[in-house]
């Protein structure tokens, strides 16, 4: 069996659950993307995602629906989408094995 394009943590999971719940317009789940910025090259994106776009992947872990842009499933392959909290920031933060390296900041990445 082939491994999903992305899998949640659990406090992803929670997360995103809390953030569509709060969400002003009706959400159909979370879109992550890619996309070409920062000393590294590339940087994740998430935002809400309202309808289905052509192409897109769809993958259900854990009660979210997470659609994948089309031009980022094969950076995306096999990664998971953690939530993690510090003194300074909160973010979604991704454990991908495509990845080659990572800048200093850890806000971009290569593969």
């Amino acid at each position: 069996m082939m491994p999903q394009v992305i899998t949640l943590t659990d406090r992803a999971a929670d997360r995103a659950k809390a953030l569509m719940d709060k969400a002003e317009d009706e959400v159909l789940g979370l879109r992550v993307g890619v996309k070409s910025t920062g000393c590294s090259g590339m940087s994740y994106y998430v935002e809400y995602a309202r309808e289905q776009k052509k192409f897109e992947d769809v993958v259900e872990d854990k009660g979210v629906r997470i659609f994948i842009e089309p031009s980022a499933t094969m950076f995306l392959f096999g990664s998971e989408m953690d939530w993690v909290e510090d003194r300074f920031n909160a973010r979604f933060d991704f454990v991908n094995p495509n990845e080659k390296g990572r800048c200093g900041c850890g806000e971009s990445f290569t593969v």
